[in-house]
C-alpha cells in the first residue's frame, strides 16, 4: 500500500510538471504573439527601436523558461 501510494504522488508530480509545461508555453506563444506585432509595428516607423522591441520580446518568452524551471523542480521530486 505504501509503494501505491509513492507511485501516485510521482505521477501527479509528473502530471503537474506536464501542466507547469504546457501552460507556460502557452502563455508565452500568446504574449510572443502580441508582442511580436507590437515590434514589427514599431520598428517600420522607427528601425532604431530594434533593440528595445527584441527586449520586450524576450521578456515574454522568458515565461516558457519560467514553467520549464518548475517542471525540472517537480520532476527532481517525484
Amino acid at each position: 500500500a505504501g509503494t501505491e501510494a509513492a507511485e501516485q504522488a510521482n505521477g501527479a508530480a509528473l502530471i503537474a510538471a506536464a501542466i507547469a509545461v504546457a501552460g507556460s508555453s502557452l502563455g508565452a506563444a500568446i504574449a510572443v504573439a502580441y508582442t511580436g506585432a507590437a515590434a514589427l509595428a514599431t520598428m517600420s516607423e522607427r528601425p532604431e527601436m530594434f533593440g528595445r522591441s527584441m527586449v520586450i520580446v524576450g521578456l515574454a518568452e522568458g515565461i516558457a523558461i519560467y514553467g520549464l524551471i518548475i517542471a525540472i523542480i517537480l520532476i527532481g521530486q517525484a
